[in-house]
């Protein structure tokens, strides 16, 4: 009887710590970003706080990257669990675009929602004189990293206003903060930048020096020959020294995950998004532009099940 009681209690002990055990297994999640002077980093940072507040056991890491095609490339060899990419990027990525950075059709990618519209916004020195796309003939302009989301977008658009990088004096591919320092400095006479509104390094840069925002007319726009380009406005006063309303191009962003992460966990990442929408604006402005009515609408990949278990729940398919 005591030997009998005794592996009894062996072996409820064993159950317990391996209930305990399983209980405890942390929840990973890292999520992939971009430069951190662009919108994708600080947004990062916001929902790692929010997963942090709101899934037990979750262990959250945010990493800075090059952005949309590393990103999604990181994705798919399961070096994170969620991302923020440019939705023409996404496509490309889906498709297997070589040119556009993705070897062969990535096809663990899975969407959790659509997000807030990227803007390029081209900004250049007053003492450069380039006002125009026209303008940037001859002059110097940085594009972002090679491949980047940025520089596809870039080229998309160099090529409907009928130039090339060709045409340009020259070309630099740096992200974000680099590209201020130089117009800064004189190095450089303008930048092209893909991302939400208000970044902090154009508003650095318009705080310290006067500059001109580079209109992408509609017809422009029209040309490039992608639903994923649209016509848009940059707001007047976004940044110091511009009065007047921009036009431009805007290109949605998404939150993209694996098809392997776990319905469950796809799901509370979605249901948290949604129910923090103000503290992420917090984090970033650009994140104000999230709604769930046009989350799930015009995704270029399959939403995960997780997610579109949430969405089917708020009826928002």
């Amino acid at each position: 009887m005591r030997v009998t009681k005794r592996l009894t209690l062996l072996f409820a002990a064993a159950t317990l710590a391996t209930t305990t055990t399983t209980q405890a297994a942390p929840v990973f999640i890292n999520i992939l970003t971009g430069g951190t002077s662009g919108v994708y980093y600080p947004i990062g940072v916001g929902l790692s706080q929010i997963y942090n507040d709101g899934i037990p056991d979750v262990k959250t890491s945010v990493q800075a990257t090059k952005a949309s095609v590393e990103n999604l490339n990181l994705l798919q060899a399961g070096r994170g669990e969620l991302a923020l990419a440019l939705g023409d990027s996404v496509a490309d990525a889906k498709n297997g675009v070589a040119d556009a950075g993705f070897k062969a059709p990535l096809t663990k990618l899975r969407a959790i929602a659509g997000a807030y519209p990227n803007y390029i916004q081209i900004v250049a020195s007053q003492e450069s004189g380039i006002k125009t796309l026209a303008d940037l003939k001859g002059k110097s302009i940085s594009v972002g990293a090679p491949k980047s989301g940025t520089e596809l977008n870039a080229r998309a658009i160099f090529k409907a206003a009928g130039l090339s990088y060709q045409d340009m004096g020259k070309v630099q591919y740096l992200p974000f903060a680099e590209s201020v320092e130089l117009i800064k400095n004189r190095q450089l006479d303008a930048t092209l930048q893909s991302s939400g509104l208000g970044m902090a390094a154009i508003r650095d840069l318009s705080s310290v020096m006067p500059l001109n925002y580079v209109s992408i007319p509609s017809e422009v726009v029209v040309k490039i020959g992608n639903p994923a380009y649209q016509s848009a406005m940059i707001p007047a006063n976004t940044y110091d020294g511009q009065p007047d309303a921009v036009p431009t191009v805007a290109i949605t962003n998404i939150l993209v995950t694996r098809a392997d992460v776990p319905d469950e966990q796809a799901y509370q990442m979605t249901k948290l998004l949604f129910e923090n929408l103000t503290r992420l604006g917090n984090a970033h402005s650009a994140a104000k532009d999230i709604n769930l009515e046009n989350a799930a609408k015009n995704l270029p990949i399959a939403l995960h099940p997780g997610a579109e278990r949430y969405f089917k729940e708020k009826d928002a398919l």
